[in-house]
């Protein structure tokens, strides 16, 4: 039995811990601060095979920096002048094209719905309890422009083997009989899911602390110790720890993890906010992405999560309330019913997602060690691809034959 350090204490992090724990080995998970401060806690909860094209892509550029003139916009870019910054809008930049779309369209749908099947196996065995629902995801459009965009994405998606239907206001209607919905149309995706993020995170840590997982809150992790092409020890603010091998599963902080261990890795941190509706008498029951606003809305239980922006400011954790009021300003154009004012700033959740500059994630070993894995690097699919990230960190560091191709995912990539 080997002993695993795990780098980081999101969705990644605790799958990479469950599946190694099944496997047999002993495991360590660190964290800098309180586990249910990271990014998959306020997470929109949203399952999504259905996002099989990378947010590098033709067009992106363009729409961002419109999107960035306008301060409650979706998406913004903080100015500063910083290397990884400008190296990562580079490689955006180089990767925006429609080779890079078609060769990632197939490793992300083959990810997500391994990523899916497990999330059905872990609702099924009794381990977790986390309000596992399969209801799909409709993407809701107001504009021809919008509809026209849909459109071509559903006719992609149809075209790798993800279902996508295009309906017209009242289709969309009548999977909402609870609530009127003010739409042009949507695509619904049948095979995307939903569950609760909050107690998804709660039980795999009361899970894993039961099966001896060791999940050490509050030891930031200050380097290691490196022996050839070995890493021995892992230092923490708390401590020393030996171990025989380490995965880097820390969100938006990989990159200052990885520079201990003289590993270069190209990532920023995309921030976004959520914030809660309690006790709604005619709730949502579709999961929905309003495509205008880049907001989203996922029911969960009596409650409904809104969700949303893009803002890349480094690992900034302030809450811009500008940013906020453009996701409550969007939700009634689109659910004229629901009433939403401007929350308080301390109930407004942010969290950082880690994105790479290509839209893939980093799953793999770095060539320079032979028991470090890295994985990371999952945007705003970091939930969804939890548990076949985990699962395939698992099969790594045993050896074992894995679930699928992940040469894409390779860390060094980028050289």
């Amino acid at each position: 039995m080997s002993h695993i350090g795990i780098v980081g204490g999101g969705i990644v992090g605790l799958c990479s811990a469950y599946y190694l724990h099944k496997a047999g080995h002993r495991v360590t998970l660190f964290d800098q601060g309180p586990i249910a401060d990271g990014c998959s806690f306020g997470n929109a909860g949203m399952i999504v095979p259905s996002h099989i094209i990378p947010l590098a892509q033709p067009g992106m550029i363009a729409k961002g920096m419109r999107w960035m003139l306008k301060s409650t916009s979706p998406f913004y870019v903080k100015p500063r002048l910083n290397a990884d910054l400008l190296r990562w809008g580079w490689l955006f930049y180089r990767h925006s094209t429609p080779e890079h779309v078609n060769r990632s369209i197939p490793v992300l749908r083959d990810l997500s719905l391994l990523s899916k099947t497990l999330y059905q196996d872990l609702a099924a065995n009794g381990d977790l309890d986390f309000e596992w629902q399969e209801r799909g995801l409709l993407m809701l459009y107001k504009t021809a422009s919008a509809e026209h965009e849909m459109a071509e994405e559903a006719e992609v998606a149809n075209h790798a083997g993800i279902e996508a239907r295009q309906l017209n206001g009242q289709q969309v209607q009548d999977l909402e009989p609870d609530t009127r919905v003010d739409v042009r149309g949507g695509i619904f995706y049948p095979g995307d899911a939903h569950l609760n993020p909050n107690e998804l995170i709660r039980s795999l840590v009361a899970y894993l602390r039961q099966a001896g997982v060791a999940i050490l809150e509050n030891h930031t992790v200050t380097g290691f110790v490196k022996t050839g092409s070995r890493v021995t020890a892992v230092h923490t603010s708390q401590g020393d720890y030996a171990v025989d091998a380490v995965v880097v599963a820390g969100g938006a902080w990989s990159p200052t993890i990885a520079r201990q261990l003289d590993i270069n890795l190209s990532l920023q941190g995309g921030k976004g906010y959520s914030f809660m509706l309690r006790n709604i008498a005619n709730n949502v029951r579709v999961p929905a992405i309003m495509l205008e606003a880049r907001a989203t809305a996922t029911p969960m239980g009596a409650d409904l999560r809104f969700a949303g922006t893009l803002e890349v400011a480094g690992t900034d954790m302030t809450v811009n309330m500008n940013r906020v009021r453009g996701i409550v300003q969007s939700i009634n154009n689109y659910y004229p019913d629901i009433t939403v004012g401007m929350p308080a700033v301390d109930t407004v959740w942010r969290g950082l997602r880690p994105c790479s500059p290509d839209g893939l994630p980093y799953i793999g070993r770095p060539e320079r060690y032979d028991n470090v894995v890295l994985a990371t690097g999952h945007g705003m699919m970091g939930l969804s691809l939890g548990p076949a990230t985990g699962k395939l960190v698992s099969e790594l560091l045993t050896n074992s034959v894995r679930s699928m191709d992940i040469v894409a995912f390779k860390p060094e990539r980028f050289g």
